[in-house]
């Protein structure tokens, strides 16, 4: 799970780096994911890690001062400018340096440094560093000094604060009396809340009676966002004197007492609250963009139908533009042997043998002239035209942009494919016309009557030379439908003895060139209108595919609880 929540997280990362209008809303998301990777990762270290105090809170509101309080030196950084800490800065109290060796592991990529070596110009980095003398606040811990969350430029090193965040096995909000109401502070307190970390809210500069009605407004505000149990709050009185937030005698231990509700036993439930919390906001874009892809293959599968049924009305079923069953009847022609041909081609001896070559020649060039040919290319054009228009109405997302773009840039050689393949198999399916002639010859080979006076037919004569024409490079193998003497030709065949038989032929003929056109032409057309989603620049979409979120849902599930929570 903690590799599919790193890839999540860098998918966001790149769709809220992109230029996509789409990206504002991911921030949130983004945020809780980061959060959810450091638990995770927390979680292989955390039986070994010494306790991980963490001290958070807005600008300004004393995080640093108080650090140094339960201290009791000066260590962590103070200075009256907002946002003076933007770096997480670990202070290890009565805790073996050996003990924390793992942190290097847990915080990476983010590199340990020396506090003086701390540059605002880089915020990958974090300080450890070891605490003067032990402090009777302060339990055997590691105390984090931590930047603010709710400054305009806390953006860009707020990851350093939620990673911080996650490790703590205790809290401490610091606000002030201005800034405890701030909408930064609940919204935070929001994201961590499955994190079900022992907390104490540390309320600083206040002034003298203002205690009451700020405590009451906490609870207030903390049974608006939160669903646990109202935690201890320290009021912290202002000092004119010291400028440092003073700890009153009764609730000098109140560390101690609170690293007491500290339940590392319980990090795995904590990790699959996280996700019971989060995992339906998290992928609903990608559920998002699986729709997208969806119904994009709806449009094309519905696109392609159309153009199939297109095809079977302007070609297949059309009463003059149908040619490939004359084509048929002119291969039988070559089968019949008509020794009049022999005469128009001045050939002597063995003219069909010397025909059948000439024609066979040829045939390969007859798809250049084929209405067929012609019906099939208007009949992509449309379809592309279609499905850009369609693609112009749902300008609704990036990933609808970017087939858009795919679709267009694509033409050209989707139309060059399209072609190729038609070609092609317009070349293999002479195979099947030929088939077609030769069922049509044995059958006319069982009325030997009428297989002689078709051989002696002045109507066969002159339908051969008409085919002798078009396969010579004259006119089209359109014509063949509607010369008149091959017109004439086929309904003689028709009205004959084997006019039922002639029906069968054609009518299976076209069966089978419905198929092949589908299989050899269209099915790889589909496939690759299909896949355009995966050529779109993954800057602008999560790119994480249906399979792979079914992948590890299918795989948690399987786990205690799994099923439940996902």
């Amino acid at each position: 799970m903690l590799e599919f929540i790193s890839l999540l997280r860098q998918r966001y990362h790149v769709v809220l780096n992109s230029n996509s209008h789409d990206a504002d809303c991911y921030q949130q998301a983004f945020e809780q994911l980061t959060l959810t990777e450091a638990f995770f990762q927390k979680g292989k270290y955390s039986q070994t890690l010494p306790l991980q105090i963490a001290v958070i809170g807005p600008t300004q509101a004393g995080k640093s001062s108080l650090v140094n309080v339960f201290l009791q030196s000066n260590k962590a950084g103070v200075s009256p400018l907002a946002g003076y800490t933007v770096h997480p800065q670990g202070f290890y109290h009565c805790v073996e340096l050996a003990t924390c060796h793992h942190l290097t592991d847990y915080f990476a990529p983010f590199v340990q440094i020396l506090p003086e070596k701390l540059s605002k110009n880089s915020y990958d980095c974090y300080t450890l560093t070891k605490a003067e003398n032990s402090s009777a606040y302060l339990p055997p811990a590691i105390i984090w000094d931590t930047p603010d969350f709710d400054s305009i430029d806390s953006v860009v090193y707020r990851e350093g604060v939620l990673k911080t965040i996650a490790l703590a096995d205790v809290i401490i909000l610091v606000v002030s009396k201005e800034k405890y109401a701030d909408q930064t502070v609940w919204d935070t307190l929001k994201l961590i809340e499955p994190l079900r970390q022992p907390t104490l809210i540390c309320v600083n500069k206040l002034s003298e009676g203002s205690e009451a009605i700020i405590l009451e407004s906490l609870k207030e505000k903390w049974h608006d966002y939160r669903n646990d149990n109202f935690p201890e709050v320290m009021p912290l009185l202002y000092q004119k004197t010291t400028q440092l937030p003073e700890i009153s005698m009764p609730q000098q231990r109140v560390l101690f007492d609170l690293v007491k509700k500290v339940q590392r036993e319980k990090h795995q439930r904590r990790e699959e609250k996280l996700l019971q919390t989060y995992w339906q906001e998290w992928t609903k874009p990608l559920r998002d963009e699986h729709l997208v892809m969806k119904a994009w293959q709806q449009l094309v599968d519905d696109a392609i139908e159309q153009a199939l049924s297109n095809y079977q009305r302007d070609y297949l079923n059309h009463p003059r533009h149908y040619e490939t069953f004359q084509q048929a009847i002119a291969e039988l022609l070559l089968l019949l042997e008509i020794p009049s041909v022999a005469k128009i081609m001045l050939i002597v001896r063995n003219p069909f043998k010397k025909l059948r070559y000439f024609f066979g020649q040829n045939r390969a060039n007859l798809a250049t002239t084929s209405h067929e040919m012609t019906v099939l290319t208007q009949m992509l054009n449309h379809t592309l035209t279609e499905l850009a228009h369609e693609l112009l109405d749902k300008n609704t997302s990036s990933l609808w942009r970017g087939l858009s773009e795919q679709l267009r840039q694509n033409r050209p050689a989707l139309l060059q494919e399209f072609n190729l393949a038609a070609e092609n198999y317009h070349q293999n399916f002479q195979q099947d016309v030929e088939l077609a002639a030769q069922g049509l010859y044995h059958k006319l080979e069982e009325q030997p009557l009428m297989l002689n006076t078709l051989r002696a037919s002045r109507i066969t004569a002159d339908a051969a030379v008409v085919v002798l024409t078009v396969y010579a490079g004259g006119p089209g193998l359109h014509d063949l439908a509607i010369a008149p003497a091959m017109l004439m030709l086929t309904n003689f065949l028709t009205e004959s003895a084997i006019g039922g038989y002639m029906k069968k032929v054609e009518n299976d003929l076209k069966t089978q060139q419905l198929a092949a056109v589908k299989e050899q032409i269209f099915t790889e057309l589909t496939q690759r209108l299909h896949d355009l989603p995966q050529h779109i620049k993954t800057e602008t979409h999560f790119a994480i595919s249906p399979e792979q979120l079914l992948t590890i849902e299918t795989k948690y599930a399987e786990k205690p609880h799994g099923l439940r929570l996902l």
